[in-house]
């Protein structure tokens, strides 16, 4: 039977980079893997058809043979054939080396284990998250937090070795000091994690009494962080082997300060900018006249309100919002007006406000005037 097209197989097209033909492989071995697939016997022949076609395409050399002459290239007397001179590339068999570097490419993508450095006996720790409120005025500034954390440190009785005083761990018998073994499945071999050892590639007979032979203990760390000015709620801060204790004298892992500014009573932030809603008088609005507003800082500024103001208008003053995180200039704090309507009148301002609506006219209101107008033009294309 004649031998289908690598390409085909891969289910790429010709023109394919070497990335896509890289992807296009690791898919189709999880698909077509032995392992997942016990039921169909035709499985491992395809799965060794996969590999063929991706040990010549992943080669630049061989696929030029292979887009020139097909399978050709690689039969015997073909340009490709073993011992066609020094160019030549040599068939693919099944198990051959060329097999195990094709395999190879992707056999941590299929089992997802990454080999530890020196054997697996050293252990990074885990990193931390510490959950971290302050206020906004702190993020204004930037403030100085000490806090205190659970965390597993070095344990101090053995040096974080987990053996006890006087006594070293030895090498694991299963693995001979290598943290993995190897288990033959079909036609290939897999490594996996010393079940005996866990990884580590020691054993320790004689463990530390005060951590019971893990090389850490559970304590309390006080650590003293700084919070830069300009942060805002979702900032993360790493701090660097802070985290817990690595095992076996592994590197310690990182501690993570995630921050959440608080609400403020005057302030929302919007970024590096600041919004304020401020209560306006009617008369205020009407007439003009100007209000004072706190900053951020402490302070206050006096901003100037035009005659006729109506709410939802907004007054920026420039550079009084936030500091930015990495530098430059400070953003803007915008205010909202919104105009407050007098309530809890007594006869006398009843009245006065009732002479004042007399005195004015549609031009004193023209909002509410075009507001009119369009409700006229509506209801006359009602009835008509």
């Amino acid at each position: 039977m004649a031998k289908r097209d690598y390409y085909e197989i891969l289910g790429v097209s010709r023109g394919a980079s070497e990335e896509e033909i890289k992807k296009a492989y690791r898919r189709k071995a999880k698909e077509l893997h032995p392992d997942r697939n016990k039921d169909d016997p035709e499985a491992e022949a395809r799965f060794k058809e996969v590999n063929e076609a991706y040990d010549v395409l992943k080669d630049p050399e061989k696929r030029a043979a292979y887009d020139r002459f097909g399978h050709a290239a690689f039969e015997a007397g073909g340009p490709g054939a073993a011992g066609a001179g020094a160019g030549g590339f040599g068939g693919f068999r099944p198990g051959s080396g060329d097999f195990a570097s094709a395999f190879s490419d992707i056999f941590e993508d299929l089992f997802g284990e990454i080999r530890g450095r020196a054997g697996g006996r050293q252990t990074r720790g885990s990193d931390l998250r510490f959950n971290m409120t302050i206020t906004l005025e702190e993020a204004f500034r930037g403030v100085r937090k000490t806090i205190t954390i659970p965390t597993m440190a070095s344990c101090d009785a053995c040096g974080g070795t987990g053996a006890a005083d006087g006594s070293e761990p030895v090498t694991c018998p299963t693995c001979s000091g290598m943290g993995r073994v190897r288990a033959q499945q079909g036609f290939f071999t897999v490594e996996r994690t010393c079940p005996t050892c866990g990884g580590t590639g020691q054993m320790i007979k004689d463990p530390c009494p005060a951590c019971g032979g893990t090389g850490v203990r559970e304590t309390r760390k006080t650590l003293t962080v700084n919070i830069p000015a300009g942060v805002e709620t979702g900032t993360r801060i790493r701090l660097a082997g802070e985290g817990e204790a690595g095992l076996k004298g592994g590197p310690p892992g990182d501690l993570y300060i995630f921050i959440d500014v608080a609400d403020h009573p005057i302030f929302e932030r919007d970024g590096e900018n600041l919004y304020v809603k401020a209560p306006l008088r009617m008369t205020t609005a009407a007439v003009g006249g100007a209000i004072e507003i706190p900053t951020i800082e402490g302070g206050r500024v006096r901003v100037k309100i035009p005659p006729g103001s109506q709410t939802g208008k907004q007054l920026r003053v420039r550079g009084k919002g936030m500091p930015r995180l990495n530098g430059g200039p400070r953003g803007d704090m915008y205010i909202e007006l919104f105009v407050e309507t007098p309530v809890h009148l007594d006869r006398k301002q009843r009245e006065l406000l009732e002479k004042f609506d007399k005195a004015t006219g549609p031009e004193n209101w023209p909002q509410s005037s075009r507001f009119i107008d369009k409700v006229k033009r509506f209801w006359e294309k009602v009835t008509q």
